[in-house]
């Protein structure tokens, strides 16, 4: 079904960010996402691209773009982390007192971020497909005349999957269907689309509760 969105002019307003760890891992390297959790209280993110193209020369110009592309380094920052991403991303513990436990050996787990920018005509709806998080510090200071709120930020490295994606967006052109569903599953790119490089192509299903990415080559 499709849905002829109006095209955004500028972005503003982080809203809806969400989560979907990442369950298990297939022998060919595609990643199987439970179903996207809700985390309130965002307040801001902030992400850089890394890696830079670089040029080779050849018959004195520019004879080829090599593309470098190492995904995304930021901060993502929120009201109060909560319980279930600290024990399901983070590695913390539960104990049978209900009390957060943190140890030295905790193993953190990679994620799925979604999340969407308010534009003047529409919603961007954002996904990173591989992100790990990194503790967040704790701060605090007494209470004085006016009251001030501590946020707390999440340090996240965003990668591409062994597949290539490394993230995907909503446009105007953007079907109704998907762009309802957005938060319903991790969205992975449906029509085959090949890689230059490896004439891989990927492909995805989506059973249950959790979404499965999967590559067919040529």
């Amino acid at each position: 079904m499709n849905m002829a969105l109006k095209k955004n002019k500028v972005k503003f307003g982080l809203n809806k960010v969400h989560w979907a760890k990442i369950t298990a891992w297939s022998d060919d390297g595609v990643p199987t996402f439970a179903t996207p959790v809700r985390l309130p209280g965002a307040v801001s993110l902030s992400i850089d691209a890394n890696g830079e193209n670089d040029n080779f020369y050849a018959d004195n110009t520019v004879y080829y773009v090599i593309n470098n592309n190492a995904g995304y380094e930021g901060d993502l920052e929120i009201a109060l982390i909560t319980t279930d991403f600290a024990t399901d991303i983070l590695g913390e513990q539960l104990d049978s007192k209900g009390v957060l436990v943190e140890r030295n050996d905790a193993e953190t787990s990679q994620f799925a971020l979604l999340f969407e920018f308010d534009g003047d005509k529409n919603h961007i709806r954002h996904v990173l497909y591989c992100c790990s998080a990194s503790r967040p510090a704790t701060e605090g200071q007494t209470t004085e005349e006016s009251k001030e709120v501590k946020t707390e930020t999440l340090s996240l490295k965003a990668s591409a999957l062994p597949s290539g994606l490394v993230k995907s967006k909503t446009c105007e052109s953007t079907d109704e269907t998907t762009y309802n569903n957005w938060y319903s599953a991790v969205y992975i790119p449906t029509a085959a689309t090949t890689n230059n490089s490896t004439g891989t192509r990927s492909t995805s299903s989506t059973k249950g509760g959790s979404t499965t990415a999967s590559t067919t080559t040529d």
